[in-house]
């Protein structure tokens, strides 16, 4: 039962006809054309930033972006003191250069967890989604490139009867 009740069978009536007009209605609405994407909202906080969580082995980032300079900071480090290594500060202005917005935006976010290759993969995973929410019309160039999506690979784990994941101990003959 679907808990609303009829009085008389003219009732009844009235009301299949008012549902068959309200399907005819849906029907004749015009269909959704493929390959379009629903409009997305911006999503920024009160101080006109927006946040994401970023991914990467074992590593988690919170990443705010705002409009700025380009500065980018990390666990209250500038990005040169705290990724020495060119290589890592590349991967976390990769997002930016694709979606041409290079020195437009400044980071600021901690990361904890894993090492420092994948700590610079979680704070690009971030930005690029915390981009996505600043100005969604740059989801589907960030998509294409990649970065949205969650790098899942992980360390496999030790195996007992092993030295590591499948390395096994070195055998002696005598």
């Amino acid at each position: 039962m679907s808990g609303t009740t009829t009085g008389t069978l003219a009732d009844l009536k009235d009301a299949l006809a008012a549902r068959q007009a309200a399907t005819e209605a849906e029907s004749t609405a015009a269909p959704p054309v493929p390959g379009t994407q629903p409009h997305r909202e911006p999503k920024r906080d009160a101080q006109g930033r927006s946040y994401a969580t970023g991914r990467r082995k074992e590593s988690t980032a919170r990443v705010w972006i705002k409009p700025g300079k380009g500065e980018i900071t990390v666990n209250g480090k500038k990005v040169v003191q705290y990724f020495a290594r060119p290589v890592l500060r590349m991967l976390l202005t990769q997002p930016f250069l694709v979606a041409d917005r290079y020195n437009q935006f400044d980071v600021y976010c901690t990361v904890t967890g894993g090492g420092l290759s994948g700590q610079a993969g979680a704070v690009r995973h971030g930005i690029s989604r915390a981009l996505t929410y600043y100005e969604p019309e740059l989801r589907s160039i960030l998509k294409v490139a990649g970065f949205l999506t969650r790098d899942s690979r992980a360390v496999e784990r030790k195996k007992y009867g092993k030295a590591k994941a499948r390395r096994s101990f070195q055998f002696s003959k005598r």
